[in-house]
């Protein structure tokens, strides 16, 4: 279990599903709407739902390219974390915010697979969290002609990699959405 202490609760951790970082995502539809039903869930569960939002020189904070996408909406209350790395915890709050909610458990959701799910997922981990990713509920898009394998790849691949994760006092993995356990929200 987490190596964090005092952090029994769980969080679902929704990164970068932004207008620009998803608009021609792989299977974009299925993705965003498995992490919908999952903010769903987890809210009547009690379970915190932590939005990530990135912005770079691409993509201007503001910008309609950056806004969070239309069948997404952190309610009032949410945290919402601003970054401009591809690792959520990089110069951000999200640490702090984690804390403050009692979490050392996360499931990892969002965009680009290749860039900030990997990043956040290691991020996560090193820091002590036990760091599930939904296998499900992450996309990228395709930069094949950049010599990168077609998205559904780097998805599988990401999926395969991330399944067999170790590290003392930690645990990592993969879950389909449909099998998401939250763990009691608000004791967990």
């Amino acid at each position: 279990m987490t190596t964090l202490q005092d952090r029994p609760r769980t969080a679902l951790l929704v990164v970068d599903v932004q207008q620009d970082v998803v608009e021609k995502a792989h299977d974009r539809d299925a993705v965003v709407a498995n992490i919908a039903a999952l903010v769903e869930r987890a809210r009547r569960e009690e379970t915190p739902v932590v939005w990530v939002q990135h912005a770079d020189e691409d993509m201007p904070k503001g910008s309609d390219g950056w806004r969070i996408v239309s069948e997404l909406s952190p309610d009032e209350g949410e945290p919402l974390i601003h970054k401009n790395y591809g690792d959520s915890f990089e110069d951000t709050t999200l640490e702090t915010v984690l804390s403050g909610l009692g979490v050392g458990r996360l499931l990892v959701t969002g965009a680009s697979t290749d860039v900030c799910i990997r990043s956040t997922l290691h991020g996560a981990h090193v820091r002590g969290y036990d760091t599930l990713l939904v296998s499900d509920a992450h996309t990228t898009t395709d930069t094949s002609a950049w010599g990168s394998p077609p998205p559904e790849q780097v998805i599988a691949h990401t999926n395969l990699y991330w399944s067999h994760q170790q590290a003392p006092g930690r645990t990592a993995g993969t879950v389909a959405a449909k099998d998401v356990d939250f763990g009691g929200g608000a004791d967990r």
